[in-house]
């Protein structure tokens, strides 16, 4: 592969600009509840925008964790909560490359979660799947059951690429 030198000094000049991404009509600012992150953050990058959800679970439009102890009931959420904050950037499931789903205990949900997370991606029509990983982890609250990260990417204009 042959890299134009012209094109890689663009590249290399362009700055990268970032905003934070938010949907309030699904899911409150995390610093409404003294948390130091925001929801996600949208990067642009010579037509290139990537966009980083940060960990999202079953919360409300008022910060209320919902959905208490019914594991499908909160992964659901979790993909609403997903779905508007990819939405309200342009984006769709389509434009995910990456997830990380971290499980409270993941021997005894993992296979509920795989069955909810397969129908979830056929449902949006997706092929291939985003690339994903799954962990076990505390999360920050006790009643929540699963949490996921995404990372979306799609162009905003054409690529002027050799």
């Amino acid at each position: 592969m042959v890299i134009d030198a012209e094109l890689m000094n663009n590249l290399a000049a362009t700055p990268v600009e970032k905003s934070a991404i938010t949907a309030l009509n699904v899911l409150n600012e995390a610093y409404d509840y003294k948390s130091s992150f925001s929801r996600g953050l949208r990067i642009d990058l010579n037509g290139l925008r990537i966009l980083l959800i940060s960990g999202t679970a079953s919360i409300d439009e008022h910060g209320n964790s919902v959905h208490i102890g019914d594991f499908k009931a909160q992964l659901r959420r979790t993909y609403y909560n997903i779905t508007g904050l990819l939405e309200s950037e342009g984006a769709t499931w389509k434009d995910v490359v990456k997830t990380t789903c971290y499980l409270r205990d993941i021997d005894r949900d993992y296979a509920v979660f795989n069955e909810g997370r397969t129908e979830f991606f056929r449902e949006q029509g997706l092929d291939p799947y985003p690339a994903s990983v799954g962990i076990q982890a505390h999360l920050c609250r006790p009643e929540l059951l699963v949490e996921i990260e995404a990372i979306a990417m799609f162009r905003t204009e054409k690529c002027e690429c050799k």
